[in-house]
């Protein structure tokens, strides 16, 4: 009875084992999920930063308007310095109140040169000191030639121009460069004055 129950217990664990090996081979067995997994999302790479150069911002308005001469460093002004004296003999002195008078030609717009114009001094001071700056230039005109003259004495008594440059007029050609003050600054020699008579009448002037 034993033998009889051991054989059937075999027999039940054999067929058992047949019914398995049998559905995995007929697809009965749960396969694995071979589903497909979602694939990550195409991030845009990162793009490179602009380098390229921006534009320049344009000249403001107000910027625009401002005249030319403001940009320019040339000297815009033109300054004539000098003494005059009085000749007395042996004794020279300056002449305080002395004036000179400074007469130019220039080249206008159209190439053609311009009638004589004159600018006179300040009085000297007490050193017998004079300084002007040109006027009577205008900006499209191109200076030609300017000189210099003796034009009045306060003094009564030394009043009669000595025969030098200052009746023939002094040529305006020594200069120098004052960048500070934007100026051409010409300097002159000195003009006399005297009590005695000479070859030329008294008072001067001069002129072109």
């Amino acid at each position: 009875m034993a033998s009889t129950s051991f054989l059937l217990v075999t027999l039940v664990l054999l067929l058992s084992l047949i019914v398995i090996v049998s559905a995995n081979d007929y697809g009965y067995a749960p396969k694995p999920d071979y589903q497909e997994k979602p694939k990550p999302e195409n991030k845009p790479l990162p793009t490179k930063p602009n380098y390229e150069e921006k534009p320049k911002p344009e000249t403001p308005d107000f910027e625009k308007s401002k005249p030319a001469e403001e940009y320019n460093l040339l000297p815009t002004i033109i300054g004539i310095q000098g003494t005059v004296l009085c000749k007395l003999g042996s004794n020279i002195f300056p002449l305080k109140g002395a004036i000179a008078k400074i007469t130019c030609v220039a080249i206008n717009e159209n190439g053609y040169e311009t009638a004589p114009f004159s600018t006179l001094t300040d009085g000297c001071d007490e050193n017998g000191y004079f300084f002007a700056t040109l006027s009577g230039l205008k900006d499209n005109w191109k200076l030609k030639e300017c000189k210099a003259f003796q034009y009045y004495s306060p003094l009564e008594t030394c009043k009669v121009p000595i025969a030098n440059h200052g009746l023939s007029g002094d040529l305006l050609s020594s200069y120098r460069i004052l960048n500070d003050k934007h100026t051409k600054l010409y300097s002159l020699g000195s003009f006399f004055y005297t009590s005695e008579s000479q070859s030329a009448p008294g008072g001067g002037g001069g002129g072109y």
